[in-house]
């Protein structure tokens, strides 16, 4: 652990050690939330502008656009392999060394990827780019509980949100801009600078919170990994339609790590896979809800583009300004949800959220076919206006649901429900294709509904449990 950053790397007079429900004080509150939004965003911000210029990538780099892939799964893969490890090490070593680490990772690692040379050499720097972003978002909530007061903490998660949004609906555009001046080495190299100033931002500001006494898992570390990047790899084989005792063999070894994963766990009283937290009624329920309502997001972003340009006949450009409602109104609503949360039971702000979120895709499942713009765009709109409806006070009640000593497992969840959920919604996809070309699209946006249906159903069920670890409603 020696080479993890102590409190003593930058002068300062006794540390303030902040315990959940005390919250920063507020001047140094918005310059801890500044950093934690700047990273947030730069994690987001990557993933969509990386997405967007895959075309002149692996132009640039003479690769194949199917090799040209493994840019995007590298990072995905990474994250999803190291997020409850590294969630887990928060806990024991300090929210605030882990991130701050993998926000100084994430920043080296997008110089590396701009000065990558050939398709081998950014696959590399965009998996360790993906180590600092799980680095960033495996403690980024847990840091919010310890920020903000018990009694404000939906304000935060609501904030946290609305960059989320704002960042995914820009990423488009700015990976355009770019492109229009520049060559696609840019659009990792403006991360540096802004990754520099959230880590000056961060070193004075982000609190310091109680350490675990229990020693890292390494064990269980390694069942994770395998776990989970087993898991992956064979949903997307086998959404591929890959060789099917290959997709049989890579689910298997999950299972079998998985299996060994829970029995270890199950014996350890701060696990990395957070057992002790889905003993819980709410965390489960909430667990869930994250995990249905990402897919059924990851089943609309990945297939809508297909749906609009195959089946009624839109330009690139037009795409890109239909997409737009559906981000925009998740802006909108997620501080709006994020406040109410405060006052209201998430069950049912949860619940009405993903009610209209499942209502807008079913709308455009049955789309007729010649809409006008308008036609597309308030169904887009009622989906965004559902989806931050529902996911402020989602992400509210996954932390609140934990002990304040296991904010670190919690916050990991948070992460992996969402990069689980988008990752079987991007892989049901191309199983819909496989299926029909004709009418894939359509089938994908039916499978979101019913996503967005099961999500419903559990949030609603949340109104029949109790949270211990929340604080009262505001009358």
């Amino acid at each position: 652990m020696s080479s993890l950053p102590s409190s003593t790397d930058v002068p300062r007079p006794s540390p303030q050690l902040v315990v959940a429900g005390d919250g920063l004080p507020p001047d140094q509150r918005g310059r801890a939330i500044l950093t934690l939004l700047i990273a947030v965003g730069l994690a987001t911000l990557d993933t969509a502008i990386a997405n967007t210029a895959l075309p002149a990538m692996a132009l640039d780099l003479n690769t194949t656009p199917a090799a040209s892939v493994w840019i995007v799964t590298s990072y995905q893969l990474a994250m999803m392999v190291s997020l409850l490890p590294l969630a887990a090490l928060g806990e024991i070593v300090g929210y605030r060394r882990i991130y701050i680490w993998g926000l100084v990772l994430f920043t080296v690692a997008s110089l590396l990827c701009a000065v990558a040379w050939s398709l081998p050499s950014l696959v590399v720097a965009r998996f360790l780019q993906g180590l600092g972003g799980a680095g960033i978002m495996s403690v980024n909530t847990a840091l919010i509980r310890f920020i903000y007061p018990t009694r404000s903490l939906g304000r935060g998660v609501g904030l946290n949100t609305l960059i989320v949004a704002v960042a995914f609906t820009v990423g488009p555009s700015v990976a355009s801009a770019i492109l229009a001046i520049a060559p696609w080495p840019w659009l990792f190299a403006v991360n540096v600078p802004l990754g520099i100033i959230a880590v000056v931002l961060a070193i004075p500001s982000l609190p310091h919170t109680a350490l675990s006494a229990y020693s890292f898992d390494v064990r269980s570390a390694v069942l994770n990994a395998a776990t989970f990047g087993l898991l992956i790899l064979a949903i997307g084989e086998g959404a591929h339609q890959a060789q099917g005792h290959v997709v049989g063999l890579e689910l298997a070894a999950a299972l079998v790590c998985g299996a060994f994963l829970l029995r270890r766990e199950l014996r350890h009283p701060a696990p990395m896979m957070p057992v002790d937290l889905f003993r819980h009624p709410m965390f489960s329920l909430s667990a869930v809800t994250a995990v249905c309502s990402f897919a059924a997001q990851g089943l609309a972003f990945v297939s809508l583009p297909f749906f609009f340009h195959h089946d009624l006949g839109r330009s690139q450009v037009e795409i890109g300004l239909l997409m737009t409602p559906w981000p925009v109104a998740v802006a909108i609503m997620a501080p709006i949800a994020g406040r109410m949360s405060d006052r209201y039971p998430v069950g049912i702000l949860g619940g009405v959220g993903l009610a209209m979120l499942c209502t807008g895709l079913l709308t455009m499942t049955f789309m007729p076919a010649a809409p006008t713009v308008w036609d597309i765009c308030w169904r887009m709109l009622i989906c965004g206006m559902g989806f931050g409806f529902f996911q402020s006070p989602n992400l509210k009640a996954l932390m609140t649901s934990a002990p304040p000593h296991r904010s670190g497992g919690a916050s990991g969840i948070v992460a992996t429900a969402r990069l689980l959920g988008q990752s079987i919604g991007a892989s049901l996809v191309a199983l819909c294709f496989n299926l029909s070309e004709t009418h894939g699209s359509r089938f994908a946006l039916g499978f979101g509904a019913a996503f967005a249906g099961l999500a419903c159903l559990a949030s609603f069920l949340r109104l029949l449990t109790s949270n211990p670890y929340a604080a009262p409603l505001k009358k």
